[in-house]
């Protein structure tokens, strides 16, 4: 067993009432005695697609001891309720982001035989590559761009920026950049006051960006914690500005680091507020 997100029922809270259940495709929550259970560790993906319909707030997310979540069970689950469970099970997933998991499940459907019951509405095929529905977050390599020959444009800076998106919470941890990448995480003011962000820090490496002070630290500490887990990462460094808000990611990310048993070479960079680089 190992720590991550699962829900919990808080039982003195819970009336009984069953809203959560359809919105648990995985099947993690059943009515047992009067009452909404968790029945296994294992089908709980902890992303709180039941939070919502819980008219009661009876149902929180905790970082706990909890087996390790298993697509595949779930899956073996799921087909047994038919189509439209599936369908909710893998659009759930992909509003989400979970594209690890979303690409297990259909892995899992192909395997068994079974129609892809969103293969049409989201134009995922088994050739292509699988990717949210929202233009911004569709998963881009661009280490492959073409130069301009406009010479008035050539006079300008070129982006250095190899991959999209960028935002941590829009990353699969399964993108196919991250692996074997130098891994540079940067507060999303950084860029804005470091006049030479593309040249001295971004050239050769893999952006992700996100906001300590505003964003959800916990999730991007579990974001974070997957992507070391499932690449091979030749190098991580974490870039913030010099206020003391804006290193609320430094611990996360050694944490991470440290807890997946791999050695992999990080710094920290520090740029003061008036854009120069401190350490």
């Amino acid at each position: 067993m190992s720590k991550r997100k699962i829900i919990k029922i808080e039982e003195d809270k819970c009336n009984g009432c069953g809203l959560c259940i359809p919105n648990c495709p995985e099947g993690a929550i059943q009515i047992i005695d009067g009452k909404a259970r968790l029945i296994s560790d294992l089908f709980c993906d902890g992303l709180g697609a039941c939070l919502g319909h819980c008219p009661e707030g009876a149902i929180i997310i905790e970082e706990r001891e909890a087996e390790k979540y298993s697509e595949r069970k779930v899956m073996e689950n799921i087909v047994k309720q038919g189509a439209n469970v599936i369908k909710a099970h893998l659009n759930h997933l992909k509003e989400h982001n979970e594209q690890g998991y979303l690409h297990e499940a259909l892995s899992y459907l192909k395997e068994k035989g079974i129609n892809n019951p969103i293969d049409a509405q989201a134009g995922i095929g088994a050739h292509q590559h699988i990717s949210g529905g929202c233009p911004g977050s569709k998963i881009m390599d661009l280490k492959h761009k073409q130069t301009t020959t406009n010479k008035e444009v050539s006079a300008n800076r070129e982006s250095e920026l190899v991959n999209w998106p960028v935002q941590i919470m829009l990353v699969p941890a399964f993108a196919p950049f991250l692996n074997n990448a130098d891994l540079l995480i940067a507060a999303d003011c950084v860029a804005f006051a470091y006049p030479s962000f593309h040249e001295d820090l971004l050239k050769g490496k893999v952006l992700l960006v996100g906001c300590p002070k505003l964003d959800n630290i916990d999730i991007y500490k579990q974001k974070i914690k997957q992507i070391i887990e499932n690449n091979n990462l030749k190098s991580m460094t974490y870039v913030h500005i010099e206020v003391p808000c804006c290193s609320g990611l430094l611990g996360v990310v050694e944490e991470a680091i440290a807890g997946s048993g791999k050695k992999i070479p990080f710094q920290e960079v520090i740029i003061g507020i008036k854009g120069e680089r401190l350490k």
